[in-house]
């Protein structure tokens, strides 16, 4: 039997590009897929339904850390040796699934990073998005002793190691960054590779420029508090 995969998909208010989003991850990957609806108030759940998708409906929006280790605590449930996050939006591009899988496989790497930023992409992010990264970028050199030139990508796989640590403690809010820092403390091995995003295919992002500075600020205090403790 080869080794089990599963491509985790957290959902809230995704009603204009959920459906999209799993049916081309079926035209490029024979991979198992969850679909965690994270309480979304649109018809999420109802297009979930109604096309027989693979998922599991949160009662409440526990927010992307609480879809997230929910859909952890489904892998090691069942014996996954790997597990995929994909956003629910269209930003993904299930086609560079393959080229994670690869890279975890041949690496020996804990955890592996798809990355707009460490090869030239079409990817155009908005000048406080990108400032943003820069700084996780430099926080992360100094307080993990780790380069990652795009700390907040969400399009990562992870081994069953990993997928145990996630599946007992994951960051409730912003974890991107927060689960770097954990993981370079505990010496697990992390890398990147390329990958093409778009920008979503539907609804609106919840990240507002005033939760970008609250992200900031709270990861930074957490990361630093990780680091003395």
């Amino acid at each position: 039997m080869g080794e089990l995969i599963l491509v985790i998909i957290p959902a809230y208010n995704e009603e204009d590009s959920i459906l999209n989003t799993v049916q081309k991850l079926q035209r490029n990957s024979l991979y198992d897929y969850i679909v965690i609806n994270d309480g979304s108030s649109d018809r999420t759940d109802e297009i979930l339904k109604g096309n027989d998708v693979n998922h599991i409906t949160l009662p409440v929006n526990l927010g992307i850390g609480g879809a997230m280790q929910t859909g952890f605590l489904y892998a090691l449930k069942h014996g996954y040796d790997y597990a995929i996050q994909l956003d629910a939006d269209g930003q993904h591009d299930s086609a560079d699934l393959q080229y994670l899988v690869q890279e975890i496989k041949t690496s020996k790497c804990d955890m592996v990073i798809g990355s707009r930023f460490i090869e030239k992409t079409d990817y155009k992010g908005s000048f406080m998005r990108r400032l943003g990264i820069y700084y996780f970028y430099n926080m992360l050199r100094v307080i993990a002793k780790i380069r990652v030139t795009d700390p907040t990508s969400g399009y990562r796989i992870v081994n069953s190691k990993v997928i145990h640590e996630f599946a007992n403690y994951y960051p409730v809010d912003y974890p991107e960054v927060e689960v770097l820092v954990k993981l370079a403390h505990k010496k697990y091995h992390i890398k990147e590779i390329k990958v093409n995003m778009s920008a979503r295919q539907g609804g609106k992002s919840s990240i507002t420029p005033f939760k970008s500075l609250y992200y900031m600020i709270k990861v930074t205090y957490i990361s630093i508090v990780r680091s003395v403790f």
